[in-house]
Formats: C-alpha cells, sequence, structure tokens
C-alpha cells in the first residue's frame, strides 16, 4: 500500500493509480448492476400483483359494475338447482345465489360474487351451507337440494343472519325449489310491489 500523493491509498495490484479499472471499481459496477436487476425484479412484481389483483377492482370490476348497472330488474320467478347455475357470472353476466331457500339477485356486488371475487364459489349456488359454516371450499356446497337439517341451532341462526342481510342490500327474486316442487306464478303487480319495497 502507498500514498499516491493527494491523500489516497493505492494498493500494488489495483492497476496502479487512476483510471486504471481496479478492484474496487468493478466491486462498485456490479453493484450498481444488482441493484438495477433488483429494481427490474421488484419493478416486474409489482406489475403482476397489479395485473392480478388490481384488474379485479380496477378497470375490470368497473366494467362488470357498468354491465351490472346496466341491466334490467329481473322478473320474479323462481328456481332448481340446475337453472340457478346458469347465473355464476360466467356464462351469464347476471350473478344470483340462494340462501335459505331465497334467491337474490347479487350481480351489483360482482367484485364479491364474480368469477374472480373472494366469494365467487357461491355464484349460481345455494351458498347456505357455506355461509352458515363459514366455509368457502366447495365442500361446503352440494349438487343436490340441501335441506340444512344437520346444521345446530347457532349455524341455523347465522343462516337467517345472512338471509336477512342480503334481503336489505340485494334485490329478492324468488325461491329455490325443493325436488319436485311447482314453481309461483308472480304476477307484475307483485313483482313491481316487491321491487318499489326494497328501494
Amino acid at each position: 500500500m502507498a500514498d499516491d500523493g493527494d491523500g489516497r491509498l493505492r494498493t500494488e495490484g489495483n492497476g496502479g493509480g487512476r483510471g486504471g479499472g481496479g478492484v474496487g471499481e468493478s466491486l462498485v459496477g456490479g453493484g450498481m448492476l444488482l441493484i438495477v436487476g433488483l429494481l427490474a425484479l421488484g419493478l416486474l412484481a409489482a406489475y403482476r400483483l397489479y395485473l392480478r389483483w388490481g384488474t379485479r377492482s380496477g378497470l375490470g370490476g368497473a366494467a362488470r359494475q357498468s354491465q351490472a348497472a346496466a341491466l334490467p330488474r329481473m322478473k320474479r320467478r323462481d328456481f332448481t338447482l340446475e337453472q340457478l347455475r346458469e347465473f355464476d357470472g360466467t356464462r351469464n353476466p347476471r350473478i344470483l345465489l340462494a340462501v335459505n331457500g331465497k334467491v337474490f339477485d347479487v350481480t351489483k356486488g360482482s367484485k364479491f360474487y364474480g368469477p374472480e371475487g373472494p366469494y365467487g364459489i357461491f355464484a349460481g349456488r345455494d351458498a347456505s351451507r357455506g355461509l352458515a359454516t363459514f366455509c368457502l371450499d366447495k365442500d361446503a356446497l352440494r349438487d343436490e337440494y340441501d335441506d340444512l337439517s344437520d346444521l345446530n341451532a347457532v349455524q341455523m341462526e347465522s343462516v337467517r343472519e345472512w338471509e336477512m342481510q342480503f334481503k336489505e342490500k340485494y334485490d329478492y327474486v324468488g325461491r329455490l325449489l325443493k325436488p319436485g316442487e311447482e314453481p309461483s306464478e308472480y304476477t307484475d303487480e307483485e313483482d313491481t310491489k316487491d321491487h318499489t319495497k326494497q328501494e
């Protein structure tokens, strides 16, 4: 090690002074390259998160919300489980779900109940058991009519509370039919009266 005359120390193996492209300069260059690389990876990760989550509530969610607003009110009718499944937000832009034997139009809540929403598993299905047990797994949903007879009193009370919340927030559009049950005949007057009562 020696003083090069202007107060800086140099080592014998670093190229002998100024502008020699020594080890110190290559470490600084390598460090800069590492920082730039990490920055690029961070930006890529942020962009991918935006694509995955930002579009759900951002532009894609806004498009679904405006599409939902453009749909006319659904006329009152009753549904079998098979008919209800058509309204899962993928085959049809309208999203319906059943709670405690009642069917609600949750299309305006598509950011929650749409195909990419956190509760999208309930779209086009009877959500009663999943809501009663706080389970978002496919196992909580039945492919056949579910009479909920095995739920305990606390779970049934939870189902009734969910039903009341849906009644307050979403349009009630009909009943979920038991196997072999005939649908009700709704008049336009009943339909209009009930819709204005909800507003």
